[in-house]
């Protein structure tokens, strides 16, 4: 069974810095990518910022130059660097991992969140 575990949210004052990480667990194979979404109180979940296997990355553009997204040493292990937080920063960060295995397999899996406030 695939487990994604994210940790390092918090409280952290406005203009801070957090890093948030994600280990996985129970995957034979490296995902075909690893995102980060975010989900504010009231709000529909968003994509954040997505690594692909090669290494490619791409961001929300509300998080571009402050937020940076990069994967670890271990397979399957992502981070994302937020800088320079702010009030709409705050929500419940959610690691994911999607991608196609073969011809009739897909995956699409989720942590719990990690929840993230921002104090002004």
């Amino acid at each position: 069974q695939v487990k994604l575990e994210e940790s390092g949210g918090g409280l952290v004052q406005a203009g801070g810095s957090l890093r948030l990480s994600c280990v996985t667990s129970g995957s034979r194979f490296m995902f075909d990518t690893m995102n980060w979404y975010r989900q504010a109180p009231g709000k529909q979940r968003d994509l954040v910022a997505t690594i692909a296997k090669s290494g490619l990355t791409n961001y929300a553009d509300s998080v571009k130059g402050r937020f940076t997204i990069s994967r670890g040493n271990a397979r399957n292990t992502v981070y994302l660097q937020m800088n320079s937080l702010t009030s709409e920063d705050t929500a419940v960060y959610y690691c994911n991992a999607a991608g196609r295995l073969n011809a009739q397999y897909t995956y699409d899996y989720w942590g719990q969140g990690t929840m993230v406030t921002i104090s002004s």
